[in-house]
């Protein structure tokens, strides 16, 4: 536990360092999101927000394990928290950084975005990470194995549809960034479960929940900096690599990220339906339905904050095929809530020079 808590507070206190060296940055090389159009804000916000989260990840992890190569035995990572995965989560890491980076960049059109983490997907899987079994929702916690071209194939689905998913959810300030972090601490959490025992899983979770906690001190509303898809794409190749681990809690994820992936799934469905690009910008996010019916944008935040910790405690208090089962009830749930609330906002759909800044899709 030591060693959890400490990670957790040295990221924080790395992300709130670095935050303002990434701005400065950013600005300096013109890496910023300038008003007008659809971007409201009063002033130039720097966009590649997710270095900082990545500096606080990185440094935190390199100086646990440096203080252990000097003592030359176990101190501060005890030696069933040490794993050979650490080189092929480190090169995740890395890769979803860099495609974030270029895009914040070059502010790349949405196909290439998407292109990107299929590359990412793909270049992991060839390292060797892969959904092999998954939750049997007929027979209790029993785990079926997947055909390796079924498990190429969903493990490609999970990584790219996990970045999709919190790219789309990125639209409000502090949104993503802290569902990311309750996911991480909820994915965290689990991992020290007896039954799941992966406290190399539990330490990854918890060092990146803390530079997002740290992150989110400049990213909440009104925002001073912003993730970028730098930090979207780091974060969401990081948990979609995490859930993978161990006894597979990609169920957990599921049912934790409920709120970005069944958003995800409705509004791409729904432009399917009304003929549109599957990324063209419109207000039909959930957060903006929201913002439609009369939420501030801090209570839009918090509200799928409490929705998210809500649906963590639920994965973390129940099995596999529960999880899958409350998933399940939550889609339906969080349909009925948006035709709901689109009855109200009837233009929800339309594209809208006043949509938020982040509003990357």
């Amino acid at each position: 536990m030591l060693l959890l808590i400490g990670s957790t507070v040295v990221a924080a206190l790395l992300a709130v360092a670095a935050a303002p060296g990434v701005a400065a940055f950013a600005t300096r090389l013109g890496m910023v999101d300038v008003p007008g159009g659809r971007r409201r804000h009063p002033r130039p916000i720097p966009r590649p927000g997710g270095l900082a989260i990545a500096a606080a990840f990185g440094i935190t992890i390199l100086a646990f394990w440096l203080v252990d190569r000097v003592a030359g035995q176990p101190f501060l990572i005890p030696e069933e928290v040490r794993s050979p995965r650490f080189t092929v989560t480190a090169l995740a890491a890395l890769l979803g950084l860099g495609v974030g980076l270029l895009d914040d960049v070059f502010e790349l059109r949405a196909r290439w975005q998407f292109l990107g983490h299929l590359v990412v997907a793909g270049l992991i899987v060839a390292a060797g990470i892969r959904i092999d079994f998954v939750n049997d929702p007929r027979n209790g916690d029993a785990l079926l194995a997947l055909p390796l071209a079924l498990a190429v194939a969903f493990t490609m689905f999970w990584i790219v549809g996990m970045n999709v998913a919190l790219n789309f959810i990125d639209g409000l300030d502090g949104l993503a960034a802290g569902v990311a972090a309750i996911a991480a601490f909820t994915l965290g959490a689990m991992a020290l479960l007896p039954q799941v025992n992966e406290p190399f899983v539990a330490w990854m979770s918890f060092a990146l929940g803390g530079a997002i906690c740290g992150f989110l001190v400049f990213n909440f509303h009104p925002a001073r900096l912003f993730l970028g898809t730098t930090g979207v794409t780091f974060i969401g190749t990081l948990l979609a690599v995490l859930s993978i681990f161990g006894t597979s809690k990609v169920a957990a994820a599921l049912l934790v990220l409920g709120v970005p992936i069944i958003d995800t799934f409705y509004v791409l469905a729904r432009r399917a339906f009304q003929g549109k690009a599957p990324f063209a910008p419109d207000r039909g996010h959930f957060h903006h339905r929201l913002l439609d019916v009369g939420f501030s944008h801090p209570q839009a935040v918090l509200f799928i904050y409490g929705v998210t910790l809500a649906l963590g405690v639920l994965a973390f208090v129940s099995s596999g095929r529960v999880q899958l089962y409350l998933f399940g009830a939550f889609a339906v749930l969080l349909g009925g809530a948006v035709v709901a609330l689109a009855q109200r906002s009837p233009k929800a759909g339309e594209l809208d020079p006043s949509l938020y800044p982040e509003d990357p899709d």
